[in-house]
């Protein structure tokens, strides 16, 4: 590692920013008189004091930060930050323990979704408003936020936002200034979330849910404030509002910044992941509809439309959402929603899984090595957007592809191994590591993933921070070779 004490420096920063944002729901708590105040004032000291301290010790330690010490803050960040995020709800919610607390942490930034706890709408709306603002903060992630407002990171940002940032393809740039980027990232994410929150409250949500399920509408984390989720508002108004928000959400933010900047909607017809990405979604969609008709599961096609829509866009997306309990459906259609949401959405989205970029490339590479095998002289490149994709890029999508499928096969043996039925550990597994949310089993979209030992607990949170950091970043830093001058 070349600077330790300035990515010290830096991480002390973010978890400055990171302290500030709990005085939101400790203002809420104070103007709603409940009695959560205290717990986020509690734990907005304990968060300042070691920041502070921290920056304080490494404050003149300004010099830039090289690639692999983007690496190393941004795991710092991801595995820490939720440390903290933890305490307000280990100090409100008391007996709740540190690997519940930490899951429901994890769970938020990471955008899974996933929660450990029962009775959401009894909870105080602040302690709800703080889950859905961890997702909210998640989705396009602590390190652009902290390269958008800290011109002190500016040096450096570049390994930060390229370490933090999903994907495959990293380092193309939307402006000369990465700071710039993460801005006008941060206000497309703003201009959505304005719009998502004026559109729940036309379909007749209240201002209070309005504001939690935009930010995990966006966030694609479905946390929500019912422990119905959406099946609490039974309204099929509001579910075409998330329909729509969570198909934009899970879009490349880059394509929307570039949409909103140029003022052309020409991007997105020009983008190849999108046409795949929604033809993908929609065709399943339409297929699903038709399934559960023709099995009977709903009376008429309209209404089964209706579920399918709602629920395959949903777990498609990676949001987690669910407005009917869809594990009692055939088990071939929430079987076929568990596979969409390994790779459909697009990379620098605010989703999980594969992403269906690397699903392109890797389909493509599959062709052309069928050609091969056929026509074993010709010569047949790979190509996205009729641009030819170089073999590093190529190589490393499918070094990505292998190592996602062991990572899922190994987690669901340990999740077996520790006592968990195949389909539970199986889709607890994959929900987490693509961060989903609901699994199927004993993790459906009906309870909740209390029922999980802390072991089963643990290996749930590690698979949400490699999905949500992609496998290498956090892989990277474990390995000796980082380590070594």
């Amino acid at each position: 590692m070349s600077n330790p004490l300035a990515v010290l420096r830096v991480f002390a920063l973010v978890l400055l920013v990171f302290a500030l944002t709990m005085l939101v729901p400790a203002a809420v708590a104070w103007f709603e008189h409940d009695k959560a105040a205290g717990a986020f004032l509690r734990g907005f000291l304990i968060t300042l004091s070691p920041a502070a301290l921290l920056w304080w010790l490494t404050r003149r330690h300004t010099e830039e930060l090289r690639v692999r010490d983007g690496f190393l803050l941004v795991s710092l960040v991801w595995v820490l930050v939720p440390v903290f995020a933890a305490i307000p709800l280990m100090d409100f919610l008391r007996g709740m323990s540190f690997t519940d607390a930490y899951f429901e942490a994890v769970s938020g930034l990471t955008t899974t979704g996933a929660t450990v706890i029962e009775g959401l709408d009894t909870l105080p709306y602040s302690i709800n408003l703080w889950r859905a603002l961890l997702v909210f903060l998640g989705g396009m992630g602590l390190i652009v936020l902290a390269v958008a407002i800290l011109p002190l990171l500016g040096v450096g940002g570049r390994q930060l936002f390229t370490a933090e940032s999903p994907g495959p393809i990293k380092d193309t740039k939307l402006t000369p200034r990465i700071a710039q980027t993460a801005k006008g990232l941060w206000l497309v994410y703003f201009g959505l979330a304005i719009a998502c929150t004026l559109g729940y409250a036309w379909a007749g949500m209240g201002w209070a849910d309005a504001v939690i399920h935009m930010f995990t509408t966006l966030g694609l984390g479905g946390f929500s404030s019912h422990d119905a989720s959406y099946a609490y508002f039974n309204s099929p108004r509001v579910e075409l509002v998330a329909i729509v928000f969570m198909t934009l959400a899970g879009m490349n933010f880059a394509t929307h910044f570039m949409a909103v900047r140029r003022r052309t909607l020409s991007f997105y017809w020009a983008d190849p992941e999108i046409r795949w990405y929604v033809g993908v979604m929609y065709a399943s969609v339409l297929g699903i509809a038709v399934y559960l008709w023709q099995t009977h599961t709903y009376a008429d096609f309209w209404t089964a439309l209706r579920f399918a829509a709602f629920n395959v866009v949903s777990i498609a997306t990676t949001t987690g959402f669910a407005n009917t309990d869809y594990a009692q459906w055939p088990f071939f259609a929430p079987l076929w929603m568990l596979f969409l949401c390994s790779f459909v959405t697009c990379a620098g989205s605010t989703g999980g899984g594969i992403k269906m970029m690397r699903a392109i490339i890797v389909f493509r590479q599959v062709m052309r090595e069928v050609v091969h095998t056929v026509h074993p002289n010709a010569v047949r490149t790979v190509k996205l957007a009729d641009a030819p994709l170089p073999n590093k890029i190529i190589f490393a999508v499918l070094a990505f592809s292998f190592i996602y499928m062991a990572i899922i096969v190994s987690l669901t043996l340990l999740m077996v191994f520790a006592g968990q039925d195949i389909v539970t550990a199986f889709s607890a597994v994959v929900a987490s590591f693509n961060n989903t949310g609901p699994g199927l089993g004993q993790v459906g979209p009906a309870t909740t993933f209390k029922s999980l030992t802390d072991f089963q607990t643990w290996v749930c949170t590690i698979a949400m921070l490699l999905g949500r950091l992609e496998v290498f970043t956090l892989l990277v830093v474990l390995t000796p070779t980082f380590w070594r001058k």
